[in-house]
């Protein structure tokens, strides 16, 4: 079954020093990974898996039932042996981590649980992948990093934009000096979501404005965070590309960040125009502002403004820009400028020139058989990212160091607009390697 088939039918160096991990002696080369977190977006990562010929799967773990069942009817479409289920109760996957005969494990749960259980997997001694945003607290971004380094395990964010195709060839233009000496970026997260903090109980995405229990796949615990807090609860999706483009951890770091928030109103007024205003859940009171605006200062002088807005309606965007002192792209009208290579002064021109003859060598290679995967393309690229670093025994190109700093965007916004946007100073998860440490991301076609 191919890979259009089947989707079709399933679906509705390094800044870290390597240290040798302990593997099972095994006569075949295959990566095993185990799959903790089996809902919408952990399947999408095991469906990936399964068009590997170089993977297997011995285990998965849910507590969810469903998202078992519709798991492994995926192994049974593909014609593939099914893994152990571990379930039952909220760490069942300690006993998956246990497991000798696994490279890997992939990591796909709510936000309040990766960090202990990336944490359990490191320790382990297992090669960690864990979705984004990786982290939730500060503290929860040390301990990611503590942990790395203390056990030698290396911990990977998917953080799936990175590989956007678009955002590829700018970083490879970047680098080949066409924009100048960089000086800004402009990205964020702007999605209107309010589908998906809110269903009926019955369809994973609207239909209804229930929340938590009442309802299903990530309304059940997702919109808590838009009651409970204020700030940039979901930044790695537009500051990812930024940190590679700017070279974050890597001759450069965040040095400090701004934040603000408007008024909320849009979960409210979405609530009350679907039940109206005596339905119980149009009197909670939602603490996240409709839109946060962060601004980050770089030490090599580089500005991020960095936009987080999923209660709107608005079509989908990151907003991205790349600006330096030779020329700007602009995603949204997809557009470039280049001082003395635009045919015209003052004047945009298409990107589409551009994204051929300079698309990234990685996207030139793998585009076919990226073809038809997840959210065009880039699921396949990260998850191959991270089954590559497991083949070659080194930090995947995606680390734990930006998988702490990037996090931590949102604890530290939160603290900004507590403290009325002053600023806050951003931890350097280095330790200082960030002045020598070279880069690791999407250096060539091979990962």
């Amino acid at each position: 079954m191919n890979r259009r088939s089947f989707i079709s039918k399933t679906a509705s160096a390094a800044a870290l020093p390597y240290i040798p991990l302990k593997f099972s002696q095994r006569s075949d080369s295959k990566i095993r990974l185990g799959f903790i977190g089996t809902g919408f977006r952990g399947r999408s990562h095991v469906m990936q898996a399964l068009f590997r010929d170089d993977v297997e799967i011995p285990a998965i773990c849910d507590i969810d039932a469903d998202a078992v069942k519709r798991t492994l009817k995926l192994f049974e479409d593909k014609g593939v042996k099914a893994p152990q289920v571990y379930t039952g109760n909220d760490y069942a996957y300690k006993e998956l981590c246990k497991r000798e005969d696994l490279d890997g494990i992939v990591i796909s749960t709510p936000w309040r649980w990766h960090v202990p259980m990336a944490v359990d997997g490191m320790k382990a001694g297992k090669y960690t992948a864990v979705e984004v945003s990786a982290t939730v607290t500060l503290q929860e971004s040390w301990d990611l990093v503590n942990t790395a380094e203390e056990t030698g395990s290396h911990c990977m964010i998917l953080e799936n934009v990175c590989y956007r195709r678009d955002v590829m060839t700018v970083l490879n233009m970047i680098r080949k000096g066409m924009f100048g000496e960089m000086l800004y970026a402009h990205c964020g997260y702007q999605h209107d979501l309010r589908d998906v903090k809110f269903n009926d109980g019955k369809n994973y995405n609207g239909g209804g404005i229930e929340f938590g229990e009442k309802a299903l796949a990530e309304a059940r615990w997702r919109t808590q965070h838009s009651i409970d807090r204020n700030g940039d609860i979901y930044p790695t999706h537009g500051l990812g590309p930024v940190a590679h483009w700017f070279d974050i951890n890597r001759g450069n770091k965040f040095n400090y960040l701004t934040s603000m928030a408007t008024k909320a109103r849009g979960l409210h007024k979405h609530i009350v125009d679907q039940a109206g205003e005596d339905h119980p859940n149009a009197k909670v009171k939602f603490k996240l502002g409709d839109i946060v605006t962060t601004t980050i200062a770089c030490e090599n002088g580089e500005n991020i403004v960095l936009i987080h807005d999923t209660n709107s309606p608005r079509p989908y965007s990151l907003g991205f820009r790349a600006q330096g002192t030779e020329g700007v792209w602009m995603r949204d009208n997809n557009s470039i400028y280049l001082q003395n290579v635009s045919e015209k002064a003052h004047r945009w021109e298409s990107f589409d020139e551009y994204a051929d003859k300079y698309d990234h060598p990685l996207w030139k290679k793998h585009a076919e058989s990226a073809e038809n995967s997840g959210h065009g393309g880039i699921d396949f690229f990260v998850l191959r990212g991270f089954i590559e670093a497991i083949k070659n025994k080194v930090a995947p190109p995606i680390d734990v160091y930006d998988a702490a700093v990037w996090s931590a965007i949102s604890p530290l916004s939160e603290l900004s607009i507590a403290r009325g946007s002053s600023p806050v100073e951003i931890p350097d998860f280095t330790r200082g390697a960030w002045k020598t440490n070279k880069r690791i991301f999407g250096l060539n076609d091979d990962y």
